[in-house]
């Protein structure tokens, strides 16, 4: 995909950013860049290969599923304003 001037000027108005012409040209030698790797990348052949989530080769380090802290649900219900089966109430802000 090749850009020119008008079509980074449109990606600019889009986005509502206010561009100069000096650089809007940075911007389109950048995207023009990025496009170019995109189209190289793409053109590789990766039949065959199997598609991977890392690129490395490891799993994660899981620690054991243990309770931590004991249970305050109680004292912390103790002081709230307005507590009604177990939840806490709250002024309607949306009508």
């Amino acid at each position: 995909m090749s850009l020119n001037l008008s079509d980074v000027k449109r990606i600019a108005h889009l986005a509502r950013v206010e561009i100069d012409d000096a650089d809007a040209e940075t911007a389109l030698r950048q995207l023009s860049g990025i496009l170019g790797l995109i189209a190289e990348m793409q053109s590789i052949n990766t039949d065959g290969i199997t598609p991977m989530s890392h690129s490395q080769d490891i799993t994660q380090r899981l620690r054991d599923d243990a309770v931590t802290e004991t249970d305050q649900r109680a004292l912390f219900q103790s002081v709230a304003p307005a507590v009604e089966g177990g939840l806490y109430l709250v002024p309607k802000v949306i009508e």
